[in-house]
């Protein structure tokens, strides 16, 4: 059963806001839509405007998808590579968005792609944060087998992030699909291992295990709720906790 509602998190100094691919196509099937972009850029703005620090990471599922490539019969390795580079055309368009309403923006690529974006060093991605620069981590871990999901756990990690913002089409964590189940529960608080053991389906069981281990915990909102970001972060809104 939903256990009751967390204190909201208050006085974060840095976050990673991590959103698919899906996210970025508005009501296309396929790609990017430009006017999305622009209201998830607005978004970010309005947090940064708060003195958070933000770090993100983007899927690529609108462009690519490793393993629905490798499912259709295309080399797993190969596929996950393809979806490597859909997240960093995915970031080349936020850090454009973010730029043209004057906020400084970093793409750094776990793939070195050095005409583009900036290789993944970290201490110099620390110190674009504490500038007060967006940070967009691309590529993935540079590694395949590896989802976004654990990509932003992992630099979520090194960036020493105090939470990570999932945002997804519904307002947090239920136990089942509340688009096809009107009688959907949604959770206020669950734990890591609840996550894992009930199949929730937040992130995969690898970012889940790594939240865990770093005690990183998880809040999962609506990025179609305008003004959600920073009503969280404000102390307002719906969302679920994920934590220890």
């Amino acid at each position: 059963m939903p256990s009751a509602q967390s204190k909201p998190p208050k006085a974060l100094k840095r976050v990673m806001l991590k959103i698919s691919g899906e996210a970025l196509m508005g009501d296309q099937g396929y790609g990017l839509h430009p006017p999305t972009v622009q209201r998830i850029a607005e978004e970010v703005k309005s947090v940064r405007d708060m003195g958070v620090e933000i770090c993100m990471v983007i899927g690529g599922g609108n462009i690519f998808r490793g393993l629905q490539g490798s499912a259709q019969g295309m080399e797993r390795t190969t596929a996950d590579y393809m979806g490597m580079l859909a997240t960093v055309m995915n970031a080349l368009a936020m850090q454009a968005a973010l730029e043209s309403i004057g906020v400084f923006t970093r793409v750094i690529s776990a793939i070195p792609m050095d005409q583009v974006c900036e290789p993944y060093i970290r201490r110099r991605a620390v110190r674009h944060l504490e500038k007060m620069r967006v940070c967009i981590f691309a590529a993935g871990t540079g590694n395949p087998y590896f989802t976004t999901d654990t990509a932003a756990t992992l630099r979520a990690s090194e960036m020493a992030c105090e939470a990570i913002f999932k945002g997804t089409k519904v307002d947090g964590v239920y136990d089942k699909d509340p688009k096809k189940f009107a009688d959907a529960k949604r959770y206020e608080n669950v734990t890591y291992d609840e996550v894992l053991q009930q199949h929730l389906g937040v992130m995969d069981a690898s970012a889940i295990a790594l939240a865990r281990d770093n005690d990183l915990p998880i809040i999962v909102f609506s990025l179609d709720e305008p003004g959600g970001f920073r009503g969280i972060l404000a102390g307002e809104g719906t969302y679920t906790r994920v934590h220890g």
